[in-house]
């Protein structure tokens, strides 16, 4: 299927309190933040949202909160992979029961499994549910690479909405654009590579920097829709330092300290993660203020 969604989205941080709850009020603001920004689609309990190291209890209760929070003023896509097909099957069940508009599905990881193993995943999950479903492509994570003609097989499943691409490789993902095109839909999960692949085809962009800039992401992707490539690689050259500073530990580390810098109150990461180096995160402020943000010392 194509046309799920045409934009951007922010695979959303879950802040935590001190005391290393769920911090609801701070997710909140949160939301209110990326819709006023012009975000499209709230991506949640992805890998951004640490949903490794939450509870079932936990995810069920910020699924809850999101579909009553946001009350349809933008889509929600929750992240309900596994490396057990028999719990993605069941997780995927209960986002779509809970209100998601869709669903986010990493491959199988850690188990390495075939690229059949890969399209029997996803015919699984999908046969399981009526909603759209995103896959996703993150090899560096996972071990797993969805290869483009896996894609393009898995792209005949009717509730296919398209492909997170965050596999790195452009010659890659030109090659499953091709090949996916007019079938499903292509969409950006890594933020260096945002403005490339719009510029092949894709439909949209999932962003852990929008975190902090969903105005300027939104804008980026509207110039391009514009045809305005000098603007939109303008834009994107402002971006970049930024960009680059959520990536200086592994991700949602520097993403869940900028977000305290600027009044978001995103929290420290659960264990095994730890909270940003203090060297980084001197790093990370400068490059804030440096982007015009208003930073809390």
């Amino acid at each position: 299927m194509i046309d799920f969604f045409h934009g951007t989205a922010t695979a959303m941080i879950t802040p935590f309190t001190k005391e290393g709850a769920v911090n609801f009020d701070a997710f909140g603001r949160m939301i209110e933040y990326q819709i006023a920004g012009g975000t499209d689609v709230l991506l949640i309990l992805g890998t951004t949202g640490e949903p490794a190291t939450m509870t079932e209890e936990e995810k069920e209760a910020v699924m809850r909160f999101s579909v009553e929070k946001v009350k349809g003023r933008a889509k929600i896509v929750f992240g309900s992979g596994s490396n057990s097909t028999a719990h993605a099957i069941e997780a995927s069940k209960k986002a779509e029961a809970l209100g998601a508009d869709g669903l986010l599905a990493v491959t199988p990881y850690y188990n390495k499994c075939t690229q059949n193993g890969i399209y029997e995943y996803y015919r699984a999950i999908c046969d399981a549910v009526h909603i759209p479903v995103i896959c996703y492509n993150v090899p560096p994570r996972t071990g797993v690479n969805i290869l483009p003609a896996t894609m393009e097989k898995i792209a005949s499943i009717d509730n296919i909405a398209g492909i997170k691409e965050a596999c790195g490789n452009m010659e890659q993902i030109c090659e499953t654009a091709r090949r996916i095109r007019g079938k499903c839909d292509l969409y950006s999960g890594d933020d260096n590579l945002n403005l490339p692949i719009l510029a092949i085809g894709g439909a949209g962009l999932i962003s852990v920097a929008s975190n902090i800039i969903p105005k300027e992401t939104k804008q980026m992707y509207n110039y391009v829709q514009e045809g305005n490539l000098r603007a939109a690689n303008e834009l994107q050259d402002r971006m970049l330092p930024l960009i680059d500073a959520m990536f200086l530990e592994v991700n949602p580390i520097p993403a869940k300290a900028a977000a305290d810098m600027i009044g978001l109150c995103g929290g420290d990461p659960r264990p095994p993660l730890t909270p940003l180096e203090p060297a980084h995160r001197a790093q990370v402020a400068k490059v804030l203020k440096e982007f015009g943000l208003p930073v809390k010392e």
